[in-house]
């Protein structure tokens, strides 16, 4: 795939400021300023997140009713139930509010839906199901439940009151709750940060009920520690794939040290089963824990991950842990062969200039790991794409978006031919009857063509800076370590050096040697570049450039640099041209 490289434009001048008063290096200072921190305050917050700067939870839309509602339903003695997703943002916002109201004293239970039984979210079929079973007064929706209006006719004729604790994006009419808890329906009011997951939100409706315990002078609210529970926030914030700043990098950057240090049983032994014995951070989270802790809700239910997270033992945890450990080799392999089904298809059918967007679907290919292929189809096509699988007489879709392509605002456009839709700019799902296939893909392709053009299918490559490889040092790597932790919207640090050659053998690595080292100079510097994936691509020859994140590898107590690559370029044919060179010297 071809990228748009993007370096980000120099400012000498604020960056030469910060790193003068704020003793950073420049090319950390200028990163800052690509990333929008100007000022020193700014600045000085971002390096230093802290719990007190987080803001009054109050601020949040209706949280004050729901915190309202809940303690009426402690005084009455009522039933609560908190009524979840499935997905490691949905399981652990469960996990907190549940520990939490039990802890204080609330009547209270939990509820998950079967993914292939009863669907997504708060759908009429869970809801009644849970209604059945476990007879609440008062639902708590969380991760679920704004715009499913069915279900919340459903429970209002029941005489059951509910509260939605969510952060997708709101249809018109919304779901009428005693609280609707969702940053977005705040947006006009300015209602702070709006970019928290539900199990930020949770995070924060527990916050409102402690103070308010505390404020009627409960003494099991003062002393109740809610900071135990950020490992959960940061499990289910870094899973959800949320922007890492603002709030979120606050929780974060307080609970990775929560999940490295393990005290829950169940995230113990979670970390066994994926033999992690290294610090966690969100690399572990993303890659090694969600995967394994989706598993369960991907394939039927999440009862079981929610089960681990609540495990008051690691002798109750390690089997758990065991069970979602082979259901997530269980899904990589459903995962592997309808990614290999789908991509064969396209990469046959394909018309770059005809599909502005890829709707595919089989009946056989199943739901549950449907939103994952979409991932692996958009990497190779770059085209906001929808794969379905059957569901009894209906087909559910989960899609993935590029930038520039609002998903869900483009569901909301096809609401006549879709039985259900919702979800975020980047990710959404739907159901479908399949004679509404075709016209649905006609009209996704007809919205794209008109929103897209021809260069947003070359995906942007950002860039910080074009330095010198004489720039790239551990001591630079351990200042740029001050960003962590990164991700979504804090992305890793990427520069690039030009007019580079390679200086020796490229050796290859891995059992099918699909991966390559080599070292690289540009006649005064040499450094090491590590190449993953590389065995079906050619490798860089003559005067090219480079775009990389630099890393340090530790191995037998030994440092060293090296550079992971990105994309190289041929140096003498730039389609897309690249920013002068950021001079280090002339702007310290």
């Amino acid at each position: 795939m071809k990228y748009r490289w993007q370096v980000a434009p120099r400012d000498p001048q604020l960056a030469g400021q910060l790193s003068r008063e704020m003793a950073i290096p420049l090319l950390v200072a200028q990163t800052l300023c690509n990333r929008g921190f100007g000022k020193i305050p700014q600045c000085s917050t971002f390096l230093n997140p802290r719990l007190k700067d987080l803001a009054n939870p109050e601020l949040l839309p209706q949280l004050e009713a729901a915190v309202k509602r809940l303690f009426q339903a402690h005084e009455k003695s009522e039933q609560v139930v908190i009524f979840g997703d499935y997905d490691v943002d949905g399981v652990t916002s469960t996990a907190l509010l549940y520990e939490v109201l039990n802890a204080l004293g609330w009547r209270v239970q939990y509820y998950l839906p079967h993914r292939i039984d009863e669907g997504y979210g708060l759908s009429v079929e869970a809801t009644e199901n849970c209604v059945a079973k476990l007879k609440p007064k008062l639902l708590l929706a969380v991760d679920c439940g704004t715009n499913s209006l069915p279900a919340a006719a459903l429970l209002q004729g029941r005489g059951v009151d509910l509260i939605v604790i969510d952060h997708h994006q709101l249809s018109t009419p919304v779901t009428t709750a005693c609280a609707l808890v969702n940053p977005q329906a705040g947006a006009e009011a300015g209602c702070g940060f709006r970019e928290l997951c539900s199990v930020g939100l949770a995070f924060k409706l527990a916050h409102g009920i402690l103070k308010q315990g505390r404020a009627l002078g409960w003494e099991v609210a003062h002393s109740y520690d809610l900071r135990d529970t950020l490992d959960l926030v940061a499990l289910g914030t870094i899973a959800d794939l949320v922007p890492l700043t603002g709030e979120n990098r606050i929780l974060v950057t307080a609970g990775l040290p929560r999940l490295t240090e393990a005290r829950r049983p169940g995230i113990r032994a979670l970390k066994e089963v994926a033999q992690i014995k290294s610090t966690v951070g969100v690399y572990e989270v993303g890659y090694q824990l969600a995967p394994r802790l989706n598993a369960a809700g991907r394939l039927e239910s999440a009862i079981q991950a929610l089960d681990l997270l609540l495990a008051p033992t690691f002798d109750l945890a390690i089997p758990l842990a065991q069970a979602l450990d082979a259901q997530n080799l269980q899904r990589r392999g459903l995962e592997q062969t309808i990614a290999n089904q789908a991509l064969a298809a396209l990469r046959l059918n394909f018309d770059p200039a005809r599909d502005f967007a890829i709707v595919a679907g089989e009946s056989r290919w199943h739901i549950g790991v449907i939103g994952i292929v979409a991932s692996r189809v958009l990497r190779e096509f770059n085209r906001p794409t929808i794969i379905m699988g059957g569901d009894g007489v209906h087909f559910k879709g989960s899609g993935r978006s590029i930038e520039g392509f609002d998903l869900a605002g483009a569901l909301r456009q096809c609401d006549d031919l879709l039985i259900k839709h919702g979800g975020h700019a980047m990710a959404a799902g739907l159901s479908i009857l399949p004679d509404r296939i075709k016209e649905f893909r006609t009209r996704l392709n007809d919205l794209a063509r008109q929103q897209l053009n021809p260069e947003a299918f070359f995906p942007p490559l950002r860039l910080e800076a074009e330095i010198k490889l004489a720039d790239v040092t551990i001591d630079l790597i351990k200042q740029i370590d001050r960003l962590e932790p990164m991700g979504q919207g804090n992305p890793p640090v990427q520069f690039a050096v030009t007019n580079l050659q390679v200086h020796g053998p490229i050796h290859r690595l891995g059992k099918e040697a699909q991966h390559a080292k080599f070292n690289v100079t540009d006649g005064k510097s040499t450094r090491e570049v590590l190449w993953f994936s590389s065995h079906q691509k050619p490798a860089p020859k003559g005067p090219f450039d480079l775009a990389f994140i630099p890393q340090i590898n530790t191995f037998n107590g030994k440092q060293t640099l090296q550079l992971k690559l990105l994309d190289w370029r041929d140096s003498l044919d730039r389609s897309l041209n690249i920013s002068p060179r950021f001079e280090t010297e002339a702007l310290a």
